[in-house]
């Protein structure tokens, strides 16, 4: 492997956690709809109405996010709304314990109201932090190997680019 492709490997480790990390996530709160409401009410933001509603299409947008990321399709615009997504996770988090809410995130699964003391905050917010790292990586960075992007986005090679001719070249 050369150097120059080392940033494409690192890519590819990236991508393929990202994605392990929203196919779990999603997967989790697929397998148990009531919980994941739960979850998402515990963090007392929502009207009773959109809670039931974002349990429900959260664990879908989540696999989605995943499946695209382990096929390589659409890297960065996949990155972008994991930053969006997960940043948000980050502001739910931080709002919850600003407010001294006592909950798990329920990011993976289960979720919902704790005993006060056993919420982890610090815990939970460095590690979404980790994960908004790796989408803003992706952002930024979205070649990686074994992706489908690089099917469509594939390099033209110099021999393959036409030279246009100029106006005095062309003949009417």
């Amino acid at each position: 492997m050369t150097p120059a492709r080392l940033p494409d490997l690192l890519g590819t480790a990236v991508r393929i956690a990202l994605a392990a990390v929203w196919l779990v996530s999603g997967g989790m709160k697929l397998a148990d709809p009531i919980q994941a409401a739960v979850a998402v009410d515990a963090y007392r933001i929502l009207p009773d109405a959109l809670v039931t509603v974002v349990a429900a299409v959260l664990p879908l947008l989540e696999i989605a996010l995943g499946v695209l990321l382990l096929a390589g399709v659409g890297t960065r615009l996949v990155a972008v709304v994991s930053v969006l997504l997960l940043a948000g996770f980050v502001a739910g988090l931080v709002q919850a314990w600003a407010r001294g809410l006592s909950i798990d995130c329920g990011c993976f699964g289960g979720g919902g109201p704790v005993p006060p003391g056993e919420e982890q905050y610090p815990l939970l917010l460095l590690r979404d932090l980790g994960f908004l790292a790796l989408a803003l990586w992706l952002s930024v960075r979205p070649r990686t190997l074994l992706a489908v992007d690089r099917i469509w986005d594939a390099p033209v090679e110099q021999d393959d680019v036409r030279r246009q001719p100029s106006d005095a070249e062309r003949t009417w």
